[in-house]
This record gives structure tokens, C-alpha cells and sequence, in this order.
């Protein structure tokens, strides 16, 4: 889930969501509907798509695209069904892990068959729950999947209570209601306070683009998400596990024991919260990039502990 704000590990004084990007804006066919996407273009040495979490969207990952677009990679950023710029439609049951996994699995057969070199496949949060059901009903379409930010299992904790709210607030007053109510919260927070004035217009314009259905089935999905972590290593499709060293839905210890469970590569990215990839990301790409081009080397003992001060 991605809300405004930060810690004292993050950046506050950048534009966040509204980095300066090359992308173009673009859709891909989905299995309720159009995908809004963000697309830096063919490029030679393989494919990225990048698939954001609860209440985000593509925008999450702006930091990165042009970075990777540098480096060879074509980058594929989605809105999921439901999300900001696509359409979703009105039942809730029509967003469990499931079905977003199809969306993602259609999108990704059609990079696939127009885009040489590998395919990557990273979800953020929530994200990474769908990207990893993806693996499971498709493992022979991806090269890798990298969980950013993601859980073994169903959200626990603070943000979990906080969608134990959802419901009602969206009975009472719909997704207006439930923005009002978030920022009233974030009023009394300082650190959502020092977000840029033009990101938290954005932040607002987005959220209140959120489906009341996809808010509430994409709530239940990631609740009751299943522990799915042997049936993925059963895949041997190459994992990388990355967070950030605060991270405050899944727990950095739950990520760790996840990485352990897969035999994943596990980076703990410094001075980031839940969403390095606008928190720190230029440290987040160099961990994205190192693990692209060699997904089956192990990162030395240490080493992610050691970067997570940068």
C-alpha cells in the first residue's frame, strides 16, 4: 500500500511520483480492460515490467525509468485494474490475486513476443503478491521475479488494522471519504507534510481515481493471501527479495525469512521505507541492475547489511 509520506531514511525534498521520465504513456489489453502503462520503448538487452501496489501506480516507479532505459532495459510500468488510469470493473471478487495475475500473464506474453532478451518481472507490495501468482500460473514467461517491499503471506500489522477500516468508511462516503479520512491522518504527521505540495496534489488525484471496488477487493486479496512461498521456489524461476531497512508493512525479519525460504538473493535497501523505488532510487536500481545481469549469483555474506546505510 502506498501513502503519502516517509521516515527520516527517506528523501523528502524530490518530486517522488513526478520524476522527470522519457516514457510514454500507453495500454495494454487486460482481461477486464485497457492497462495504462508507462513504456520506455524497445530496447536490446531485455524487458522489465514493473507492476505497483495497493492504491499505486505506475508513476510509483518514475525514478527508475529512465535509468533503466539507459541501461539497456525496456521498462513496462502498469496501472493494475482498477487503478488511477485503468478502468476496473465494479465487483470486488474481480480483483483477487487471480485474476491481476491474468492481467499481468497477458501483459506479459505480449512483451515477450514483441521484446528480445529476458523478461523481469517485479511487483511492488500487494504488487509482488499478484507477480508472484504470475510466476506460479506462467514460471516458464519470466526469467525473474523480484519482490520490492513484499510479503510471504497476508498483510499483518498497523496497515492491515488500517484497512480493517476500509469498508465502512467506503459505505459511508466512498473513495472520497476514504481519501478525506487519510488526510486527516497524514495532518498530524509531519513527515507526509514535508512531501512536496505538487506530489501530494498528485497523491490526491490518484487516489480518488481508485475503483470503491478495486479498493475493496484488492484490500480482501491481500488480507487473505495465502503462504505460497514453497510452491514459488518449486518454480526455480530466480528471486530477488529487496526492501527497504525500515520497511513498515511486511517486516524486514518476515522478508528475510522469506529470501531464506526461497534461497533468494535478499537486499536491504537503505534509507527507504516501503517504496525504495521513490525513496532511494538510485540505490534501488543498483540493486535491480546487479541482480539482472547475473540472477543466480549470490550476493557475499554481509553485503546487503553493508549497503544498508547508502
Amino acid at each position: 500500500m502506498v501513502l503519502p509520506g516517509g521516515s527520516e531514511h527517506t528523501a523528502p525534498d524530490d518530486l517522488r511520483q513526478l520524476a522527470a521520465h522519457d516514457a510514454a504513456p500507453v495500454t495494454f489489453p487486460g482481461l477486464a480492460g485497457p492497462l495504462a502503462a508507462l513504456d520506455t520503448g524497445a530496447a536490446g538487452t531485455g524487458t522489465v515490467l514493473l507492476v505497483a501496489g495497493y492504491t499505486g501506480s505506475k508513476e510509483d516507479f518514475a525514478p527508475l525509468l529512465s535509468p533503466l532505459a539507459d541501461a539497456g532495459l525496456r521498462a513496462v510500468a502498469i496501472d493494475q485494474r482498477g487503478q488511477f488510469e485503468s478502468p476496473g470493473p465494479d465487483d470486488p471478487a474481480r480483483y483477487s490475486v487471480a485474476e491481476l495475475a491474468a492481467d499481468v500473464v497477458a501483459v506479459a506474453r505480449r512483451l515477450r513476443d514483441r521484446s528480445a532478451g529476458p523478461l523481469h518481472l517485479l511487483g511492488h507490495s500487494f504488487g509482488g503478491l499478484v507477480g508472484r501468482a504470475a510466476v506460479l500460473a506462467e514460471p516458464a514467461l519470466f526469467d525473474t521475479l523480484t519482490l520490492l517491499g513484499s510479503g510471504p503471506a497476508s498483510l499483518t500489522g498497523p496497515r492491515a488494522e488500517l484497512l480493517d477500516h476500509l469498508s465502512p468508511l467506503l459505505d459511508a462516503g466512498g473513495v472520497q471519504l476514504v481519501n478525506d479520512t487519510l488526510e486527516q491522518l497524514a495532518m498530524t504527521d509531519p513527515r507526509a507534510q514535508a512531501v512536496p505540495a505538487p506530489t501530494q496534489e498528485f497523491l490526491r488525484r490518484r487516489f480518488l481515481a481508485n475503483s470503491a471496488a478495486g479498493l475493496r477487493g484488492m484490500a480482501d486479496a491481500m488480507l487473505g493471501e495465502p503462504d505460497r512461498v514453497a510452491e514459488l521456489a518449486a518454480t526455480g524461476v530466480p528471486v530477488l527479495v529487496a526492501h527497504g531497512i525500515a520497511d513498515d508493512a511486511w517486516s524486514p525479519v518476515a522478508q528475510a525469512d522469506m529470501a531464506e525460504r526461497l534461497g533468494a538473493r535478499h537486499e536491504v535497501i537503505g534509507h527507504a521505507v516501503h517504496s525504495p523505488a521513490i525513496e532511494n532510487p538510485g540505490r534501488t536500481l543498483q540493486v535491480l541492475l546487479s541482480f539482472w545481469a547475473d540472477p543466480t549469483a549470490a550476493v557475499p555474506a554481509g553485503d546487503d547489511q553493508a549497503e544498508a546505510v547508502r
